[in-house]
């Protein structure tokens, strides 16, 4: 048996009516109650017209046969509702990133075809200067917030829309063929919509697994272990619109657990997360890497907080450098940190986990069922203990392909011996006890002279020296070497320190040919709201 979210949301919140489900700020909302919102939100969307217009099997796999609700929102039970009420509808929800200026915007919501979209009222006024160029946006749902902004005319608000619908149950049924789809985020090129069944996806991306490793085949046994559960508190700091955050927050849905959502979404500030999780005695953590490390630890040496209740926290979509993770372990002795790799494309691939006891590593992950490295031609899998430098996979689980898009869905899941892959572009070798060393993404890859340069093996090195606060690195055209290393820097405040000295201690852990032929020191490292690099930038402010 295969699952549909909605379906096991629905079935687990009749065992636990009472038990709080979502936390934010001083408003928490029981299973009970997200269930009457979200059917609610989902029988306004088929009042409207958008729901299902063509079941999966008459389709390719880059065809979608459902309408498409757009969710341009900052971290709220909005976004929640707004994933759970679209899927209870038939209808599949995507994520818009809301740092997008006019035109990524209209090229999102023309790429993704969206017929309806939920918004942050403090985005009104861009989605205005884009509407007329959007005749298919058909359903426009408002949600208020302290910007003031009027409602969009033809646009209604959120708790107006919920207030007028039905409560019951939405007279449609579920199916694990209904659409996941993610919105890749861009950083390195135009963002792809890639298309998952929900089955596939609640099993790569929220592990709807059993302890022991198998997946779960009955719902009777999802129900029972989220029912004999304790209610844990969980926190997915990143925004919802990136990936990592939002299966954070589906997997322990699905767990029976609470998500806990900080009080100001639209930043990172360090106070916030940390006093949230000393009052809601949070016990486990979403985090992007340094970019969320750094401002916690520089916080933690301010002030103290009670974290006694944090027992996990979990780093995903960028690395964690071991200094932050020795320095964190150092302030919480019994916190297991866990490091988690994966991408749109493949769901959750691997983790690592750094305690007190086990010591601390980075870039290298313990793999999960069906994760594998493929040969540099893509034509065999190579065994564990090999020593060419390979593609990181995965078979079983994988998406239908990116959204209208044949060729490139072609290329990033190939079928190899019969067995269909995704493939994203990371490159990696498999040691022989299994583990597997990631080196990075080949579309950052800089290739310098003939050799292969991975951009986040010089920023691990860089963010690990104390004057350094951040660093990304890119490549730039050189006549001599085909490309040159450039890393961009930024210090922090009252140190100091030189590109001669950068380079120095670089020269103490890379080959030579990695070491960088300019450092140039910026103000800002600029990133998206999750942690991640913008290389696009980065490249551009190499060259």
């Amino acid at each position: 048996m295969e699952f549909n979210i909605a379906q096991i949301h629905e079935a687990i919140a009749e065992q636990i009516p009472d038990r709080e489900c979502i936390v934010f700020r001083d408003r928490r909302w029981t299973w009970a109650q997200v269930t009457e919102r979200t059917r609610r939100l989902a029988n306004f969307l088929l009042s409207r017209g958008l729901g299902i217009r063509a079941e999966r099997s008459t389709l390719q796999g880059w065809e979608s046969g459902q309408s498409h609700l757009a969710l341009y929102l900052y971290n709220g039970n909005e976004y929640l509702e707004g994933m759970l009420g679209a899927y209870k509808a038939r209808v599949a929800p995507f994520n818009v990133n809301y740092r997008y200026v006019e035109d990524e915007l209209l090229y999102l919501l023309r790429d993704s075809r969206a017929d309806g979209i939920v918004y942050h009222a403090v985005f009104a006024p861009v989605l205005d200067k884009v509407r007329a160029a959007l005749p298919d946006l058909k359903v426009l749902i408002q949600v208020p917030d302290d910007s003031g902004n009027a409602l969009l005319a033809g646009a209604v608000d959120y708790e107006a829309a919920l207030r007028d619908a039905s409560r019951e149950r939405p007279a449609v049924q579920w199916s694990p063929d209904d659409l996941y789809i993610l919105y890749t985020g861009g950083t390195t090129g135009m963002p792809k919509g890639v298309l998952w069944r929900q089955a596939d996806a609640a099993v790569a991306a929220l592990q709807l697994r059993r302890r022991d490793g198998p997946e779960y085949t009955v719902l009777d046994e999802i129900v029972a272990n989220a029912v004999a559960a304790r209610g844990h508190r969980v926190m997915p700091s990143p925004p919802f619109m990136h990936g990592a955050a939002h299966w954070a927050a589906f997997a322990n849905f699905i767990a029976g657990n609470a998500v806990v959502i900080q009080s100001d979404p639209a930043r990172l500030d360090p106070h916030d997360l940390l006093s949230t999780v000393e009052r809601e005695q949070v016990g486990a953590m979403l985090i992007v890497g340094d970019a969320f490390a750094r401002p916690l630890l520089d916080q933690l040496s301010k002030r103290s907080y009670d974290l006694s209740s944090l027992r996990v926290m979990v780093t995903g979509g960028a690395a964690l450098n071991p200094s932050y993770k020795r320095q964190i372990l150092e302030k919480l002795p019994d916190l297991r940190i866990v490091d988690s790799i994966g991408s749109s494309e493949s769901g959750t691939q691997g983790a690592h986990v750094s305690t007190v006891q086990a010591g601390v590593a980075t870039g290298t992950f313990m793999p999960n069922p069906g994760t594998c490295i493929l040969s540099e031609d893509m034509t065999r899998v190579l065994e564990p203990g090999h020593t060419e430098l390979g593609w990181f996979a995965t078979s079983g689980r994988v998406p239908l392909g990116y959204f209208g898009d044949p060729q490139k869905t072609a290329k990033t899941f190939p079928v190899i011996a019969g067995t269909r892959y995704s493939v994203p572009g990371d490159r990696a070798r498999q040691r022989a006890d299994r583990s597997i060393e990631v080196h990075g993404r080949d579309s950052v890859t800089i290739n310098s002279g003939g050799e292969k340069i991975f951009a986040e093996e010089i920023e691990q090195v860089l963010r690990a020296h104390p004057a350094v606060y951040d660093a990304v690195v890119a490549g730039r055209p050189s006549e001599r070497w085909g490309q040159e290393v450039v890393a961009l820097v930024s210090l922090r405040p009252g140190h100091s320190a030189t590109a001669a000295e950068l380079i120095e201690e670089c020269s103490r852990h890379l080959a030579r040919y990695k070491l960088p032929k300019e450092v140039r020191f910026m103000g800002e490292i600029v990133r998206s709201p999750n942690g991640k690099a913008d290389y696009r930038w980065a490249k551009e402010q190499a060259s």
